[in-house]
């Protein structure tokens, strides 16, 4: 049984598992007049980058990320939207994915800091009014909690993306006549699982920036 449940988030379904090409299927069902001609779901695109352009702007200390952080913004959004399709591979749900997008970016903006603001980097260490007695407890602990960065990034998107999955596929097990009164509950869950796509998505950008503004 818990094989069968897990099953839904196993990359490896056989020899020849096209399961990660979910992560750029997307491509296909955008239309071509999405790119050339203005329509609804174009101006929605906009007005969602300009927003968020505006937003990152305050936050970034660096012109020019705005844009790569938009673009790791919509490829995570992209890959939860398209988790939600049946029979499609949900790739935001696995380390592999979301520990890839998290640790390269760490590491460059810890090697960016180390090298070009070094005193700046210290500094972020020992808080402002730490006690005397208390700075090499500070500094332990801010450094633990520098390094989990990463970690905590890909867990949170992993681990949310997959409360959902589970709990619909273990509703999805019930009988015909389970099915139909859980009917209602599913359009909730969906619902929800379609928040959180969007929310994590978010999270996941705006915290890359934070970290990013501290270098």
């Amino acid at each position: 049984m818990m094989t069968n449940l897990f099953s839904v988030f196993d990359p490896c379904t056989g020899i020849f598992s096209l399961n990660w090409l979910s992560t750029i299927i997307f491509i296909l069902i955008i239309p071509y007049n999405f790119w050339f001609i203005p329509n609804k779901l174009s101006l929605i695109y906009n007005n969602l980058l300009i927003t968020l352009n505006l937003e990152m702007s305050m936050l970034m200390p660096y012109k020019g990320m705005t844009m790569f952080m938009l673009s790791i913004f919509f490829l995570i959004l992209v890959n939860n939207s398209m988790g939600l399709v049946p029979y499609v591979f949900t790739s935001s749900s696995h380390l592999m994915f979301s520990l890839s997008l998290a640790l390269p970016m760490w590491l460059s903006f810890m090697i960016y800091g180390w090298f070009n603001n070094t005193n700046m980097m210290f500094t972020h260490l020992v808080p402002i009014g730490t006690p005397f007695i208390l700075m090499p407890f500070m500094v332990m602990i801010e450094t633990i909690s520098n390094l989990i960065r990463p970690g905590s990034l890909a867990v949170r998107l992993t681990a949310n993306m997959i409360a959902g999955h589970l709990l619909m596929s273990l509703l999805g097990n019930s009988s015909l006549s389970m099915m139909v009164i859980l009917m209602f509950v599913f359009i909730i869950l969906m619902s929800f699982e379609i928040a959180v796509s969007a929310i994590q998505a978010y999270v996941f950008m705006t915290l890359t920036t934070l970290y990013s503004s501290e270098v």
